[in-house]
């Protein structure tokens, strides 16, 4: 019998809210819909240049289990992931399994060094 991932850290499923900021632009603020457990693996790393200093962006694929397609819960690309200080921004989510019991969400953080 095939195991499934071991979701053991718990995240927060953020979403992004915009709000005009009355000059012809808006802010974002993010709205928190709720802790999943997850299982988050790295996927690679690399080194950037940014605008004052370098970038390290690493990419990660996070398990969490499957909610139904149009549920609020079920994340999205757009979405983000925290965990404590850690952002990660959600890039693209697919089914992970045959029996649509987890998803698969390829996600980035990106941190200023």
């Amino acid at each position: 019998m095939t195991q499934g991932p071991h979701l053991a850290r718990l995240l927060m499923l953020e979403t992004p809210i915009k709000t005009s900021d009355g000059a012809g632009g808006y802010t974002t603020t993010w709205n928190g819909l709720g802790q999943v457990w997850a299982q988050v693996l790295a996927r690679s790393a690399r080194l950037q240049s940014g605008e004052t200093s370098p970038i390290a962006r690493n990419e990660y694929r996070i398990t969490v289990r499957a909610t139904p397609v149009g549920a609020d819960s079920r994340p999205k690309p757009g979405q983000r992931f925290r965990e404590g200080l850690r952002i990660y921004s959600i890039t693209a989510v697919s089914d992970s399994d045959p029996k649509g019991r987890y998803l698969e969400c390829y996600a980035k953080e990106e941190t200023a060094l």
